[in-house]
C-alpha cells in the first residue's frame, strides 16, 4: 500500500494555531490482515496519517485499494491488526468493544454514500434521533436541529421525508445529522457517488465549510477527482489490498 500526499489545494486552519492543537485523528502504522486458510490476506499495509482540527483530507484510490478498510479503522468500526489509533486524544486500543459505540456516538459523525436516511422519519426527526440515542435533552436537540437546518438551507424541508428530497438534499441532511452530536471527527464514504458534478461539488463545499468554520476534522474517501481541489490534502491508497 502506498500513501502519497499531494500539495494542499485550499488553506486549512492557521498553521501557527493548529500546531498547538492536539491532532483529532492519528493513525500510527495501522494495518489489517485476515486469516485465509494457511495464509493471510493483507487488506491494508502499515499506514500513518495525522489529521488536524480544521482539516479536510481526501483518501483517493481505485475500487478494492483498501479505502473502505482504512475508513473503517479511522471510524473505530474495525480494529487494526497492528498499530495505534487515537481520536481526540483517546487511544482506542484502551477501549473495550462494549465502550466503542458510546465513543463513536459522542465523537464521530458519519456521512455515507447513499445518505442512509431512515425512510419513515422526516428531515427534522433524522437529526433529533442522534441526541435521542445519546440520551440528551429533547428540547436542546430540537433547537440544535432547527439551527442546523437553517444553516444548511433545509428549513423548508424539515417536514419532508427522504423520498421527497433530491439526492443533493439528502446528502445535506446526512451532513446535518453528522453534525448533531458536535463530533470531533467527520468521516465521509463516497458522499458524491450518487450525485451529478454540480450537486456533488455543493455537498463537498458544504462539508469543507463546516470543517473550516468550526474546527472539525474530516476524512473523505472518494474516487471523484472533480472535488479534490476542495480538500486541504489528498492521500492516495494504491494496492492496499493484497493477497499473500
Amino acid at each position: 500500500m502506498t500513501l502519497t500526499a499531494h500539495r494542499p489545494q485550499t488553506a486549512p486552519a492557521s498553521p501557527s494555531s493548529s500546531a498547538l492543537l492536539t491532532p483529532t485523528l492519528v493513525l500510527q502504522d495501522v494495518s489489517k490482515t485476515y486469516g485465509d486458510g494457511d495464509g493471510t490476506i493483507t487488506a491494508l499495509h502499515p499506514a500513518t496519517l495525522v489529521v488536524q482540527p480544521g482539516e479536510l483530507v481526501a483518501v483517493n484510490g481505485p475500487s478494492g485499494s483498501g479505502k473502505s478498510t482504512f475508513l473503517s479503522i479511522a471510524g473505530a468500526l474495525l480494529r487494526p491488526t497492528t498499530g495505534q489509533v487515537r481520536i481526540a486524544g483517546q487511544d482506542l486500543t484502551a477501549l473495550s468493544d462494549a465502550g466503542l459505540p458510546a465513543f463513536r456516538l459522542k465523537n464521530l459523525g458519519f456521512v455515507l454514500q447513499s445518505s442512509n436516511l431512515i425512510p419513515y422519519l422526516n428531515v427534522r426527526e433524522q437529526l433529533t434521533l442522534v441526541p435521542h440515542l445519546a440520551g440528551e435533552d429533547g428540547r436542546d436537540a430540537r433547537q440544535q436541529a432547527e439551527e442546523l437546518l437553517q444553516l444548511l438551507g433545509l428549513s423548508e424541508r424539515a417536514r419532508h421525508f427522504p423520498d421527497a428530497l433530491s439526492g443533493g438534499q439528502r446528502q445535506r441532511v446526512a451532513i446535518a445529522r453528522a453534525l448533531m452530536n458536535d463530533p470531533q471527527l467527520i468521516l465521509a464514504d463516497e458522499p458524491t457517488a450518487s450525485l451529478d458534478s454540480v450537486r456533488g461539488r455543493e455537498v463537498v463545499e458544504l462539508l469543507a465549510q463546516q470543517v473550516h468554520a468550526h474546527g472539525k476534522a474530516a476524512v473523505m474517501v472518494t474516487h471523484d477527482e472533480r472535488v479534490l481541489d476542495l480538500c486541504d490534502r489528498v492521500v492516495s491508497i494504491v494496492d492496499g489490498q493484497l493477497r499473500e
